[in-house]
């Protein structure tokens, strides 16, 4: 990584919803403000979104933003949670895999997955991440809708 990046990288806030719910169990996906910034242009255009954690040969594994109605889960889905009042979906097979991991919706420059809302702004939806920590993942043990 270079200097610059490193730099970059520190520089994302990490969340701006709550780390928690109201409960206090630890919440699964969050969102930057830039990610909330273009969630809300996108539903300013197209009315309620939602998003699916793509892990398709297509677009590799971009987070997709559709039109409610638009893409249809199904029982191979497990819903994270939402950001921005939009709902946040992820492949039970990525689940798998994603289960300890916190998922923080970003932006960066660069064209967005080719079924995606914001394809053609010049920017686009990114996934950055953390582990949970021990007490997360037994705060959040049985608790993803799947």
């Amino acid at each position: 990584m270079t200097e610059q990046a490193a730099i970059q990288a520190d520089a994302v806030e990490p969340v701006t919803a709550e780390q928690a719910d109201n409960a206090g169990t630890p919440l699964r996906v969050t969102a930057t403000p830039a990610a909330l910034e273009l969630i809300e242009e996108l539903k300013a255009e197209y009315g309620p979104v939602m998003f699916h954690q793509s892990g398709g040969c297509c677009d590799g594994s971009s987070p997709m933003c559709y039109p409610v109605g638009d893409f249809i889960t199904s029982d191979a889905d497990v819903h994270l949670g939402q950001v921005a009042g939009a709902d946040f979906f992820i492949s039970r097979s990525q689940f798998a895999v994603w289960q300890h991991t916190h998922i923080i919706l970003d932006v960066v420059p660069g064209r967005g997955g080719m079924f995606s809302l914001e394809n053609g702004r010049e920017k686009r939806f990114h996934i950055r991440s953390r582990l949970f920590t021990p007490a997360e993942n037994e705060a959040l043990a049985g608790t993803c809708r799947i």
